[in-house]
């Protein structure tokens, strides 16, 4: 059974985040959206507050939150702006949660619990210029030699690209499967940025989502430890799955937050527009707009809710985590542009956060599983093509 009213610390929690997300980021966001411009000092903030290791246990330097409270710092951090939740999802989803399940107590202690403090910021690496939603595409390649892995590669599209301290990169280890596309050959690795051979760059061309920081790094034979192989060789597309079961997580309470930002600001607009002598907000097709913004807003959060819940039990989520990410960001997508409908010409305009919105949104319903593939997903789950088999990737439990 699931309770749908939040704990009081859940409360709390989603008060401080939404204070904090008004006082100190919201005022400035529009500049920073202007000047393409990643502003670092919110890290240490988000570090204060205990976000970047929200479900992390104490042991590991976390906060030791539930995956709610994950959604929900997640859902915050997006109703202000797109660029913040995208540090949850790629740090504390995609990286640190990946690393509480199959890291070893050495690489808990030398990586996690830094990040999780905030000390120290971590994302993600699988996606190269000829490889998204087609894992087996990947070029990268992993060599071993003695007690050594040298990478060689390029990762793209990158959340953080120049700014994470570790990332947790994905290559192949077996040449042979490589080259039959059997992705048992896959491996996953944490590399830090100070490894020789590694170097990053910014994207500047980007459409959305300017506040953040996105780009590719590349690994001309980086040097890697052996203790630095997550898991044990060939497990690296498992490792990767189970990352994006949190990852999606995220960005689907994320863009539930972006739905609810969009309409707030329709509402609030529509109540001051004045039309053919009445404010707009009587019209009965805006009506019909800010209503669908409701409807869309209600479904997604029961969505992500009951991936938490899941989460919260230790219960496999992948097929309900995937449909929440799908639902939510494709209705992101529609609340944003009747969110720019309903405000006109001034929708067309920056001074007016209704744009910004409709340009970030997009972003999600590509990455981490474009809406084609979620689709395709959902549709084998009801046909019986898929089943997810439960492995020890799990996450622990959280009563």
């Amino acid at each position: 059974m699931i309770d749908l009213d939040l704990t009081e610390e859940q409360r709390l929690l989603e008060q401080s985040v939404r204070e904090w997300g008004a006082r100190a980021v919201a005022p400035k966001i529009r500049e920073l959206d202007r000047e393409h411009r990643f502003d670092r000092n919110i890290l240490p903030q988000m570090a204060e507050m205990g976000l970047l290791g929200c479900s992390v246990p104490p042991e590991y330097g976390g906060a030791g939150m539930d995956y709610i409270s994950l959604g929900i710092v997640s859902e915050e951090l997006e109703y202000v702006d797109t660029s913040l939740r995208v540090i949850i999802s790629v740090h504390a989803g995609l990286n640190c949660l990946s690393l509480l399940a199959w890291g070893t107590e050495d690489q808990k202690q030398r990586y996690l619990v830094p990040q999780a403090q905030g000390k120290k910021i971590a994302t993600y690496g699988l996606t190269e210029p000829a490889a998204g939603s087609d894992v087996r595409g990947i070029q990268t390649v992993a060599l071993k030699k003695g007690d050594r892995y040298f990478v060689t590669g390029e990762k793209m599209w990158i959340s953080l690209a120049d700014v994470a301290d570790n990332f947790l990169v994905f290559a192949w280890t077996d040449l042979d499967k490589k080259r039959q596309r059997d992705t048992s050959g896959i491996s996953a690795f944490i590399i830090e940025r100070g490894f020789k051979g590694f170097s990053s760059a910014t994207l500047k061309e980007k459409w959305g989502i300017l506040a953040g920081n996105t780009g590719s790094f590349k690994m001309e034979d980086v040097e890697v430890p052996a203790e630095n192989l997550v898991g044990k060789e060939g497990e690296g597309f498992k490792i990767a799955m189970f990352a994006l079961d949190q990852g999606r997580y995220t960005v689907a309470a994320g863009a539930t937050g972006l739905i609810r930002a969009c309409r707030d600001a329709s509402a609030a607009y529509a109540l001051e527009r004045k039309t053919f002598g009445q404010r707009i907000a009587e019209h009965q097709l805006v009506k019909e707009m800010i209503a669908g913004m409701e409807s869309d807003y209600q479904a997604s959060r029961l969505l992500w809710l009951r991936a938490g819940f899941l989460k919260n039990a230790g219960r496999r989520n992948t097929r309900e985590t995937g449909l929440a990410k799908w639902f939510s960001t494709v209705a992101s997508e529609r609340c944003a542009g009747d969110a720019v409908q309903i405000h006109g010409a001034n929708g067309y305009s920056d001074e007016y956060p209704v744009g910004r919105f409709y340009r970030n949104c997009k972003g999600a319903v590509i990455y981490e599983g474009t809406r084609e593939i979620h689709k395709l997903m959902q549709a084998d789950y009801v046909l019986g093509f898929r089943q997810d088999k439960a492995t020890r990737c799990e996450l622990p439990a959280i009563k």
